[in-house]
């Protein structure tokens, strides 16, 4: 009866379609099933994935950083500024008339005190002579710096909330964090104001970046821009996974690849600062190398992994702990290592006081030693020293080195020697253009130096005739001066 009714009102044809596509359906899976009974969204949550309750959470807390500085210029330089005869007549002033200029820049920061306490990058507030912080709801406030450390590219400034309780950013635990974690960047590229961009954790433990001496980054393809450096890299709780501080551009703007300090690293500067605003880290006391394919086949490894120590400082926290050379470093406190770095962050991240567990392979055994965490000692005590006397050192401000006073001074703690702090404008040697920053003195007249006391005892007996070596940058610089004027240097 129903078959003659549907002929009648759809065709016979129609109804053979219709049995079909009926069987069709009854064969295909659920979710296929499912498919075809679409139906018309019937909330927003059914259109829309959006990150926008991440941000509406993480947004408020994450400030726009204005500085001013004052820099020095002269209107005309003369072409013979360099030249070394004119500076010994007339000084490095001789070039013009010095005039000032304001220079401005900008950045980002992240609220992570309700006090406003603001942690940001060391290179957006370097050299300020004044700092403005604006907030995500406009207004706008002096920040003070009360701790710069530019050994991890970072700054804490503090600003005062009138007693009101600003909105924070909470630490996430950056160890936890994967390669392909989702992640939002929040900063102000461009100055063009607060801007979101979004990506993933693109790799970890980024190491060769070159920008910080504790490199340890997290790599994000989100975008980010000039601007957005200090600004926060966020995790889909909207907790704070790290400080967005450089970029790999080739043309200034975002080609994809950004890198952030991991929050861990954020946490220990920021408490450093908070309590008594010095930053005190242990060290290990050992360097060495990556272990390389070849390497690792040497020494009977079943693959690359770990550091080969190849240098010990003497009784350093990794000789008493027992470490040889030969060793090779797998763990950290149960952290995989691959090179040198890894070992210095992780150690880096560690309370004074205390030991950690070390994972070591030596002679085909896997052993753990506990290496006390210690801070790098003074010694030999620096004893700075502006040098006086009738020789051509007088007015250069010399040190000792210790491993304390290499790690304050950004050099390598395994540095040691006499260094050259400054190099006074009326200095006879900088006359003659020979001495610089950052030189060692090494010998004087053949003899040997290693402390200030040798240095000024040797210069007493130099004479107006005097042969001196000068180590910089790993090389070894020979002189010979007679008088004031004639000199050598080979």
């Amino acid at each position: 009866m129903k078959l003659p009714v549907l002929k009648k009102k759809f065709g016979t044809q129609n109804v053979l379609g219709f049995f079909i596509l009926g069987v069709l359906m009854m064969s295909l899976p659920y979710g296929a099933f499912a498919l075809a009974q679409k139906q018309v969204p019937r909330s927003q949550a059914e259109i829309t994935l959006s990150y926008s309750p991440v941000v509406k959470k993480a947004a408020p807390a994450v400030v726009n950083i204005y500085t001013k500085r004052v820099v020095k210029t002269r209107s005309y330089r003369s072409p013979f500024f360099d030249d070394p005869f004119f500076q010994r007549f007339f000084g490095d002033g001789f070039g013009g008339v010095p005039r000032e200029r304001i220079e401005r820049s900008l950045g980002s920061g992240v609220i992570v005190r309700p006090n406003g306490v603001i942690v940001t990058n060391h290179h957006v507030i370097e050299g300020a002579d004044e700092i403005i912080v604006a907030l995500a709801d406009r207004r706008e406030f002096a920040a003070q710096v009360i701790l710069d450390d530019p050994r991890t590219d970072l700054a804490v400034l503090k600003i005062d909330s009138r007693g009101e309780a600003l909105p924070v950013l909470e630490f996430a635990d950056s160890d936890r964090v994967e390669v392909g974690d989702l992640v939002l960047a929040i900063g102000n590229p461009f100055g063009v104001g607060q801007t979101v961009t979004s990506g993933i954790v693109s790799a970890l433990a980024r190491t060769q970046v070159n920008v910080a001496d504790y490199q340890f980054f997290i790599q994000t393809d989100a975008a980010v821009n000039p601007g957005n450096s200090g600004g926060a890299l966020i995790g889909m709780d909207g907790r704070l996974l790290g400080i967005n501080t450089a970029i790999f551009t080739r043309s200034g703007g975002s080609h994809g690849i950004g890198f952030a300090i991991p929050a861990n690293m954020v946490k220990f500067v920021v408490t450093s600062a908070l309590s008594g605003g010095k930053v005190v880290r242990p060290w290990f006391g050992a360097q060495g190398q990556p272990v390389t394919s070849a390497i690792a086949e040497s020494l009977g490894l079943d693959r690359p992994g770990g550091v080969l120590i190849d240098d010990i400082y003497p009784d350093s926290p990794a000789d008493q702990a027992g470490l040889k050379q030969g060793d090779v470093v797998l763990s950290i406190d149960g952290k995989d290592v691959f090179d040198p770095q890894a070992i210095r962050y992780y150690v880096g991240l560690e309370k004074v006081g205390g030991q950690i567990p070390v994972k070591v392979y030596r002679r085909n055994k896997i052993i753990t030693v506990m290496v006390p965490m210690q801070p790098p000692e003074e010694n030999p005590p620096r004893d700075v020293t502006i040098l006086d006397g009738r020789h051509l050192f007088r007015g250069v401000k010399v040190a000792n080195l210790s491993p304390a006073y290499a790690d304050e001074l950004g050099l390598s703690m395994f540095e040691k020697g006499v260094i050259v702090l400054e190099v006074d404008r009326g200095s006879p040697i900088r006359r003659l253009g020979i001495m610089r920053p950052g030189d060692f003195v090494h010998s004087i007249n053949g003899d040997k130096v290693e402390t200030v006391d040798d240095l000024e005892a040797a210069l007493e007996d130099s004479g107006a005739n005097m042969t001196f070596t000068l180590r910089r940058g790993g090389r070894f610089i020979e002189c010979g001066v007679r008088g004031t004027s004639r000199y050598y240097c080979r």
